[in-house]
């Protein structure tokens, strides 16, 4: 497979073409191309370009609003939606994020719900300008519906992502974003393409059976991963980021049947503290427990790796797959 050296730059720009030609607003565009960017600097590609050509199909096949305005309301002193008008998730965020701050403020805790939004991007870009404004956050999504509970041979859950963040004094926040299956559907699908074999107790095929090709893995299911304990972070996160925010579990929206290969519609929870209100600057409180996990060689903190490299992504550009490449330039100029 050839690839081709872009600049972050080249890699927005590219992106903004191919949204606003084929029907996204500039603010829609904005946020979209700013988390596909980030994402391909920090060496997550399956958030990154791959991402594009699904975020046109749904506004073109008319599922996806990508001129939405989304609307943001109190709905208590520290709750608050934000209806993103079947937008994308990325703006419907960024409408309501100093409203989540405010609150998280005033309050010491607050949440933030999103709903009526499509939702494809990592949540890590969801909470690094909240633990910027050092406060403390937890962030839930109900993921494409392609996870079998544990001791099931059918798909139920979704690949339910959960997220935390912590601030550091120097920046690099602590900061982890993972599914709760053993890999996310975005990876499985990369490696399908590229034709590699998957790690054993990553999925099942249609029958139920242990299986390491990817194309059998994505007619199947995967497995959550820690199995009994996954599939249980897996069902909460159905449940908080699904009904509790008057939003569809992903089976509900599986049986929409889709056919377009756009983000799923959704939800998405956010839960704030300002440790401020315990007396706590939570920049130096958590450095001595890091100073201690450091000191055993071999221990790396979560987002070191992604931190280094988007050093080098920033100095040095990314390589992007020559194919992918075309297809999105050829969005920017067929529309």
């Amino acid at each position: 497979m050839t690839s081709i050296n872009l600049s972050l730059d080249r890699i927005r720009s590219i992106t903004m073409l191919a949204l606003t030609r084929n029907g996204f607003s500039d603010k829609q565009a904005r946020a979209v191309a700013d988390v596909v960017t980030r994402a391909e600097a920090d060496g997550c590609q399956s958030h990154g370009l791959y991402r594009v050509p699904g975020y046109v199909a749904a506004v073109r096949s008319g599922r996806a609003n990508g001129a939405a305005e989304p609307r943001v309301n109190m709905r208590a002193p520290g709750v608050i939606y934000v209806d993103g008008d079947r937008g994308f998730a990325p703006a419907a965020f960024e409408a309501a994020r100093t409203a989540l701050v405010s609150a998280a403020r005033q309050n010491g805790i607050a949440a933030l719900a999103c709903g009526n939004t499509h939702h494809f991007s990592a949540l890590w870009a969801d909470l690094e300008p909240l633990i910027a404004a050092d406060l403390v956050a937890w962030c839930y999504v109900v993921g494409q519906c392609a996870v079998a509970p544990h001791g099931g041979v059918r798909r139920l859950l979704g690949t339910n992502p959960v997220a935390f963040g912590w601030p550091r004094p120097e920046g690099g926040a602590f900061i982890f974003d993972f599914a709760t299956s053993a890999a996310a559907r975005g990876e499985v699908e990369l490696r399908n393409q590229a034709g590699e074999r998957l790690p054993e107790g990553w999925a099942i095929d249609s029958e139920g059976n242990p299986t390491v090709h990817a194309g059998s893995a994505l007619g199947g299911a995967l497995l959550p991963f820690g199995g009994h304990k996954g599939s249980a972070l897996s069902m909460m996160v159905e449940l908080i980021a699904g009904p509790l925010i008057g939003e569809r579990t992903s089976g509900q929206v599986a049986r929409l049947d889709i056919s377009d290969g756009g983000p799923p519609p959704g939800g998405e929870l956010f839960v704030v503290i300002d440790p401020g209100v315990f007396g706590v600057d939570a920049r130096k409180a958590g450095e001595g427990f890091f100073a201690e996990a450091l000191s055993q060689p071999g221990v790396r903190l979560p987002s070191q790796r992604r931190y280094e490299t988007r050093k080098r992504s920033e100095a040095d550009g990314v390589e992007v797959s020559s194919a992918l490449l075309q297809k999105i330039e050829m969005l920017g100029h067929d529309a």
